[in-house]
């Protein structure tokens, strides 16, 4: 029987190389300092090319992985040396589209981290330990609140993000009475 294709981990670091989001799916990397040192390695594996436009692959320590830059974010995708890389570039081209769909386009160091509760939101829709659930860009970003993106949408149909800058406009508009 065939085993469904595993994810190990699926990385979102800065242009530095910084941590911005990160989830693991595999025991590879028991401490915070493995997992550090493997972001580390896999950052200056891949720092001096040019994968703004496609999806990219490369192996480290036994690992595929495939990734891809948009300004100063890059998005990783691992899996075993067993994996198939066009399944693991699917499920990082249907991660990147869907941040790209929730950050309207704007996808940067600063909206990445004013909206890490919604990519978050999307490593869970597209995989569940080490699964792949969902590629497609679309439906991530719907499940993971574009839908409520509408401000006047119930607040309790709302991301916490997306509450707080209801809240915020509201308070706003109130005060210019």
């Amino acid at each position: 029987m065939e085993l469904p294709p595993k994810v190990k981990n699926i990385l979102l670091l800065d242009s530095e190389g910084k941590r911005i989001a990160a989830k693991y799916y595999s025991g590879d990397w028991p401490t915070n300092t493995a997992k550090e040192a493997f972001e580390k390695a896999v950052f200056s594996k891949t720092q001096k090319t040019n994968a703004r436009t496609e999806v990219e692959v490369t192996a480290l320590e036994n690992n595929i992985i495939v990734y891809k830059f948009v300004q100063d974010l890059h998005f990783f995708v691992s899996g075993g040396e067993e994996e198939n890389e066009l399944v693991l570039a699917s499920v990082l081209q249907g991660l990147f589209d869907a941040v790209n769909l929730l950050l309207r386009g704007n996808a940067d160091k600063r909206e990445a981290l004013d909206n890490l509760d919604l990519i978050f939101l999307c490593f869970d829709e597209i995989i569940d330990g080490g699964i792949v659930l969902e590629t497609d860009a679309n439906v991530i970003a719907e499940k993971a609140g574009i839908n409520s993106i509408d401000p006047n949408a119930p607040l309790s149909e709302q991301t916490i993000s997306q509450a707080l800058a209801t809240a915020r406009e509201h308070l706003t508009r109130s005060l210019m009475k």
